[in-house]
């Protein structure tokens, strides 16, 4: 009867953390799905130029131009289309390291959490020593090792995500492990990965999920500063950080070559960032 409840009660906790409705969480996501949607579907769909290859003889040309919305770069390239490719790459970038951090450090954290004991400190010691280095530095000189472009970058990024998803993972796991449903699991005899997938998984997801919103934007940023100074996304493939370092080399003249790009990075990471803790509010108070 005990574990009847529990199962009960569980299905309950899990509708009430899918009801995401409210306008706090409604209104970042329809403003992310957009700005999603416009970097991968507004390049097949809209009648742009090619982000690369332009004329340089159209270069500096104002917005509203004919077959260029929001202008031209010193290269004659479509501000437009660098813009919504630049978004692709950032998003790419910051979601594969991520979903990295997630898959790799959430598993190490649950693991450790649920085992304890010597597994839990040789687990946790190790990623202490990778949390001792100075990230932003470690990440500087790990991309100038091995080189700009889109995969170093997000091997680079990605080595330090692993220990700040495996520090949540282990801490949601470590409260989850002293509750009834857990206990009752063990006794009915379950397998520990049965446990670990069906049980403890679902109900960690919320704290992962939300952490990796807030990093999303983090791993943006930190990608748009690598690129900016020529360790990320490598010219002439768009990116909003190499986009911003075009600019700024012109930037009294047409300035706008910096506002497009550092505006599309601002609403992406600000409608991460808010989308990430309005959901963390959300699923703190159920």
């Amino acid at each position: 009867m005990a574990v009847a409840e529990v199962a009960t009660a569980l299905r309950g906790q899990s509708r009430r953390r899918g009801r995401v409705r409210a306008p706090e969480i409604v209104a970042p996501a329809a403003i992310l799905a957009v700005v999603v949607a416009a970097c991968f579907l507004g390049p097949l769909v809209l009648p742009i130029a090619e982000p690369v290859g332009g004329n340089v003889l159209e270069s500096y040309l104002p917005a509203f131009s004919p077959g260029h919305l929001l202008g031209t770069d010193p290269n004659g390239n479509d501000i437009l289309s660098r813009v919504l490719h630049g978004g692709q790459s950032s998003l790419v970038v910051a979601l594969a390291v991520n979903l990295i951090g997630l898959l790799v450090g959430g598993t190490l954290g649950a693991l450790s959490g649920f085992v304890g004991g010597k597994t839990d400190t040789v687990i946790m010691r190790l990623l202490d020593v990778l949390i001792a280095f100075p990230s932003l530095v470690l990440t500087l000189a790990v991309a100038q090792s091995l080189g700009p472009s889109r995969t170093n970058t997000i091997l680079a990024l990605a080595f330090f995500s692993v220990p700040a998803f495996a520090r949540v993972s282990r801490a949601a796991t470590l409260r989850l492990r002293e509750l009834p449903f857990m206990a009752a699991a063990e006794l009915c005899g379950t397998p520990a990965w049965r446990v670990l997938a069906r049980h403890l998984a679902p109900n960690i997801a919320p704290q992962l999920v939300t952490f990796g919103l807030l990093g999303m934007g983090i791993v943006i940023v930190i990608e748009g500063a690598l690129s900016f100074l020529g360790l990320g996304i490598p010219a002439p493939a768009p990116s909003w950080g190499n986009m911003i370092a075009l600019g700024q080399q012109s930037l009294s003249a047409t300035p706008m070559l910096v506002v497009w790009p550092s505006a599309a990075l601002f609403l992406t990471v600000l409608t991460f960032n808010v989308l990430g803790e309005n959901l963390r509010s959300r699923w703190s108070r159920q």
